[in-house]
């Protein structure tokens, strides 16, 4: 039986709200207090004027919170999910329980004391480029647990409708029960490798060259570079400790940035779906429809391959145009020659062989020659103006060379009955892994100089989240492209075809 009660979200939602309005404008309140400061009008109202807006904004911050949280309510009603929210307009949205393509759990550090989550509702098609279809900040995980009863019994309806009988119905459910095994589990080790490899330190430096840039009016640049310089001063020994120390702060920060996040991450195969959990301080749960996976990316960074590991990540149909939803790490870090088992169990329809057919070597030209058109004005004007030390310049033409010649040698593809396997490289090597009735559309492309050394370019688009992946080989065979382009052929007249049917 259906329930029309109202649900309300729990109270911290309120504190949530007040919490990221200000995350959002802290920048500026920041930037009004500092600018403004302490004034010495003899008029306390005027001389502590910041203070009060800032406080004055606090105030409506949380007001605001508290109507928002008390406007949000949710039920279930005919098969859906029925929210109604909204500060000043009131909005209403409704969700059938058949779109809904997965739950996905988060439990930050305010949801834990309360035994709380976020849950997130995906959806096929999404109505936000960015975000979930909904989601509700803060509610008990009983009442999370009501809604997937909800959409359970809402399935179990269904398969009633198509007049299958209750024992059938309890045999599908001990089926599901025991289908849900884990498939693949991070090690201490594992996370280490990963913390260290993760680029983690350049963000952080990327992020606090931007902060400086940001606010060079504020900070007191000129005294820190003159402390800065009499430092510099006082030893190149000195100097090279204390770079040394801060990478090591930067790098023990990323370090715990990456144990934080990926902290217990498992991947689990639970009937029809992924699921994948992780997180320390904030725990997530995301699960993906393995009907929703549109390709399996193998990706090697040349660092981590030293050390024998790769990543793999999966194009997800759901989701958004970019981020987790859209392109989802399945195995964060792990050994190669571990790929194969787990990748095998969640995809057994996967042939998950390298491709074997390599470019012609008359393709190799084309991987470099276009570089060629910048890099020899560019050497010719370093080397005139900086003479003599510009003739160092040169020595990118065999970097250069040696750059595009890696690319020519890593590119491959192979047809293995309905799958197409592609491998190119731009820093990483990526391995491509795509059913055809996943591929969305495939394209050859030929320039004029194509056509003279018969090579050609192929690519593939595949559905990531509202937007798409390209996979391409660039400069094959012609004939290999065209073979290609005629095996992707028959799925094309098949869609035309149906699409005939249904117009009739």
């Amino acid at each position: 039986m259906m329930s029309k009660t109202r649900y309300q979200l729990h109270w911290i939602t309120a504190v949530m709200s007040v919490l990221k309005t200000l995350k959002e404008m802290i920048v500026p309140i920041l930037i009004l207090v500092f600018a403004n400061g302490v004034n010495d009008t003899g008029k306390w109202y005027l001389d502590y004027l910041t203070f009060l807006i800032f406080g004055f904004l606090i105030i409506v911050f949380f007001v605001t919170g508290i109507i928002k949280w008390k406007r949000y309510v949710y039920w279930f009603e005919e098969d859906e999910l029925r929210i109604e929210y909204g500060l000043f307009v009131k909005k209403k949205r409704y969700i059938p329980f058949d779109r809904i393509q997965s739950l996905d759990y988060t439990e930050g550090i305010l949801h834990r004391p309360f035994n709380l989550v976020k849950v997130s509702v995906e959806t096929a098609g999404g109505s936000a480029s960015l975000k979930a279809e909904a989601e509700l900040t803060a509610i008990t995980k009983e009442a999370a647990t009501v809604i997937e009863m909800e959409i359970a019994e809402a399935k179990k309806r269904k398969i009633q409708g198509a007049n299958l009988d209750e024992e059938f119905i309890e045999e599908v459910e001990v089926e599901r029960e025991s289908l849900v095994r884990k498939i693949f589990a991070l090690s201490g080790k594992d996370l280490l490798v990963l913390a260290t490899t993760s680029g983690g330190v350049g963000l952080i430096i990327s992020g606090v060259i931007i902060f400086l840039f940001q606010f060079a009016d504020i900070l007191p640049i000129e005294w820190a570079y003159r402390e800065v310089s009499v430092f510099i001063k006082s030893g190149l020994l000195l100097v090279a400790i204390a770079v040394f120390l801060i990478l090591l702060v930067i790098w023990g920060i990323s370090v715990a940035m990456t144990f934080f996040a990926y902290y217990g991450f498992t991947v689990q195969i639970d009937d029809e779906d992924i699921v994948i959990t992780r997180g320390l301080l904030e725990k997530k749960r995301v699960t993906v429809p393995l009907n929703r996976v549109q390709s399996v990316r193998i990706v090697e960074n040349p660092f981590r391959k030293l050390f024998g590991y790769a990543n793999v990540v999966i194009d997800n149909a759901g989701g958004g145009v970019v981020g987790e939803g859209a392109k989802i790490n399945l195995f964060p870090i792990v050994k190669k020659e571990a790929i194969n088992t787990p990748l095998g169990e969640l995809f057994p329809e996967l042939v998950l062989e390298k491709p074997t057919n390599k470019l012609p070597a008359r393709s190799k030209r084309f991987y470099y020659r276009i570089e060629f058109v910048w890099m020899v004005p560019a050497v010719a004007a370093l080397s005139y103006f900086f003479f003599p030390f510009g003739l160092f310049s040169f020595l990118i033409v065999p970097i250069v060379i040696s750059w595009g010649l890696w690319h020519h040698r890593s590119a491959a593809y192979e047809i293995s009955g309905n799958q197409l396997t592609m491998r190119f490289r731009a820093f990483s090597l990526q391995t491509v892994y795509m059913m055809k009735n996943r591929i969305q559309s495939m394209e050859m492309k030929q320039n004029y100089f194509h056509r003279k050394r018969k090579v050609a370019t192929v690519s593939a688009a595949i559905k990531s989240g509202m937007g798409a992946f390209y996979a391409q080989v660039k400069h094959m065979e012609e004939e290999e492209a065209e073979r290609i382009l005629a095996w992707y052929e028959p799925v094309r007249e098949a869609v035309v075809v149906e699409d005939l049917d249904i117009e009739q």
